[in-house]
């Protein structure tokens, strides 16, 4: 079942052509991403999809029979809307019945009294009457794995990252047929990352998302839809795979680009010696001549870019917290936190959000005071410190007047002399951007421009607040390339896994109450060491409860299976290897890119299927296991 379809469309702000001639469709079961640079027009074509903008030509097609559900990047909240009004804002009868509940279930612990408790048992008989109990645990799950605890808040007064995950949690509890997100792993904590990702990677749910989260596309998506130079293209499989086919793509476009300049020097010099005899018979050669033109004018493949700005030098003391400690009221963020950064060294920070990171941050750089201790800074330390709030930045000034104030030319580490104009170039800002207005670039763009004006000062001590928002794919590449070569010592707090796990060489772990410990290792490996150590803690737990149960009632317990369970404990394990391969068989056929549209489909709601009856047969089996063992 086709769900969405779009057909010739375009849209342009002023002279600024985001997209033009752009068709593309949404199959039932697909998870598609859409991918290109910042300011290509994004979030404006997902705005047009759901009706909140109209093209200037082209038509967008949505199934009538199917309910969407739309996460912007900066949702809307009117001022009277608590939390709950938010959440449960569709009016039927379970969604009624879950708020009175969840709201009479809040009050009723903040405050016991009989009113309370009576609406409280009024609300749980309406429960029970609409069978609402499975809905309800879910939302409790959603909010919960999202940090939304208090439903009577009022909603315009959370944080910017509360918000965005307020409204994500809406759009995940409506479960609507077609689910578009516009970035939304930003303001997510890692853990919270990791959970959408397998919230979303299980669930039998048709999608379409823009992110830059590259294991977030590379572990959930079916196909790529990207837009580049005002075309698009669509790659069918995963993110490592579009990588692939782009690659093969431009390395075509390369060949056909050179092979038309070729062609063009023999239609110049035929359009101006013979300028008389352009008559209707000629007319196939002027037409073929400006269709050259064009070809000969494409860029062909990204070229590899390289900013390597000349660090300022860096003597031998570093930077060199002592017994640091900062609370706010009764809340420790950092706890008599000692270190000595040494040279060259790349540290990652990992944490849920509020537990003191941007706190932290701002204590190195001395932006705040510590309560207790020291921060011994060396003479030579020049700090490059990217804050999430960024900079205010004038709408009314031109792009190159930002960097101009900066510096008119920039040293890089050769020792030779760049224009401001040529380092924001390097920094895939073309030249026909240079003069335009701040007002007119896109969020990410904007970060681009605020990223370019921190490495313009040299530092060589980066500290960057969540640098990867809003960036594109191809600026991460670049500040990825820039921060791999780059001499000096970097700290990054970011919720991209992969940037983490490409930029840095061990981690603080903000464990709350201010406990800082450092972890030797990519984020991967820590996530991998979590689990692990949480598993052992269960088993551990298990083990206990055993032990009592044996204790308690030693009589009682079962002596191992009966002819009949151990038949199917057998028959599980086979069953179990036979499901994932098959599963595995299923997802290699899709992310191979050749399988037609319409068993496209059928693939995506096979997996889904496979996904729940493998689980089903693990917990038997582990069942059966546990008496066997027993």
């Amino acid at each position: 079942m086709n769900y969405l379809s779009i057909s010739g469309l375009g849209k342009s702000y002023g002279e600024r052509v985001l997209f033009q001639d752009i068709s593309f469709g949404i199959g039932k079961g697909e998870k598609v991403a859409l991918v290109a640079k910042n300011g290509a027009g994004k979030s404006t074509l997902l705005r047009i999809l759901t009706g909140k903008d109209t093209p200037d030509e082209g038509d967008v097609a949505v199934n009538n029979d199917i309910t969407l559900g739309f996460l912007e990047q900066e949702p809307f909240f009117e001022d009277t809307w608590t939390v709950a009004d938010y959440i449960f804002e569709a009016d039927t009868p379970v969604i009624k019945a879950v708020k009175s509940y969840d709201l009479s279930l809040e009050k009723y612990e903040e405050d016991p009294s009989e009113a309370n408790l009576q609406d409280l048992q009024d609300a749980t008989e309406q429960m029970d009457k609409h069978q609402a109990w499975d809905f309800d645990a879910k939302v409790k799950q959603v909010l919960g794995q999202l940090g939304i605890y208090h439903l009577q808040d009022m909603a315009a007064k959370l944080s910017g990252g509360q918000q965005k995950r307020l409204a994500l949690s809406r759009v995940l509890i409506a479960e609507p047929d077609l689910l578009i997100l516009d970035e939304p792993t930003n303001h997510l904590d890692l853990d919270m990352t990791a959970w959408l990702e397998e919230f979303l990677s299980k669930q039998n749910v048709t999608l379409l998302l823009v992110t830059h989260d590259r294991y977030f596309l590379d572990n959930i998506c079916t196909k790529i839809v990207e837009i580049d130079n005002e075309k698009i293209y669509t790659y069918q499989g995963n993110y490592s795979l579009f990588l692939e086919k782009k690659a093969e793509r431009e390395a075509d476009e390369a060949k056909t680009v050179d092979k038309a300049r070729n062609l063009l020097k023999t239609e110049l010099e035929w359009m101006r010696r013979m300028p008389k005899a352009r008559g209707t018979k000629a007319k196939y050669r002027i037409d073929n001549f400006h269709d050259l033109k064009d070809k000969a004018a494409g860029k062909g493949p990204e070229g590899e870019v390289t900013i390597n700005t000349n660090m300022s030098r860096l003597g031998k003391k570093i930077l060199e917290p002592k017994n640091v400690s900062k609370s706010y009221g009764d809340k420790v963020l950092v706890d008599n936190f000692s270190y000595v950064f040494k040279r060259q060294e790349k540290i990652g920070i990992v944490g849920k959000n509020g537990v003191g990171k941007s706190t932290f941050l701002n204590l190195m750089t001395q932006k705040i005071q510590p309560d207790s201790g020291t921060i011994d800074t060396g003479e030579t330390i020049v700090f490059g410190y990217y804050e999430q709030a960024g900079i205010d930045i004038s709408d009314k000034k031109r792009v190159i007047d930002v960097v101009r104030e900066i510096a008119e030319y920039i040293t890089l580490a050769d020792g030779s002399n760049i224009s401001a104009g040529q380092f924001l170039t390097l920094f895939l800002f073309p030249p026909k951007m240079h003069y335009t207005l701040v007002e007119t670039l896109s969020g990410g763009e904007k970060r681009r421009l605020y990223l370019l004006t921190v490495l313009l000062k040299n530092p060589n001590f980066l500290i960057l607040d969540e640098p990867t928002n809003d960036l594109d794919l191809a600026t991460l590449q670049v500040l990825e390339d820039f921060l791999g070569n780059f001499p000096g010592c970097l700290i990054v707090v970011t919720h991209d896994r992969f940037f983490l796990d490409k930029m840095v060489d061990h981690l603080f772990i903000f464990e709350g109450e201010g406990k800082i410990t450092d972890f030797n290792g990519k984020y991967t490996e820590y996530r991998d060491y979590k689990l692990e150590q949480e598993q052992l803690a269960k088993q551990e737990e298990a083990a206990k409860k055993k032990a009592a149960a044996k204790t308690e009632k030693p009589k009682e317990k079962k002596k191992g299976l009966s002819y009949k369970e151990q038949k199917e404990y057998e028959a599980l394990g086979e069953e179990i290897e036979q499901l994932e391969e098959e599963k595995e068989k299923v997802t290699e056929e899709i992310s191979s890119g050749t399988m037609p549209h319409d068993k496209l489909q059928e693939a995506s709601e096979k997996i889904s299927g496979l996904i729940k009856l493998i689980e089903e047969k693990t917990d038997r089996w582990l069942e059966l296991a546990e008496v066997a063992e027993g």
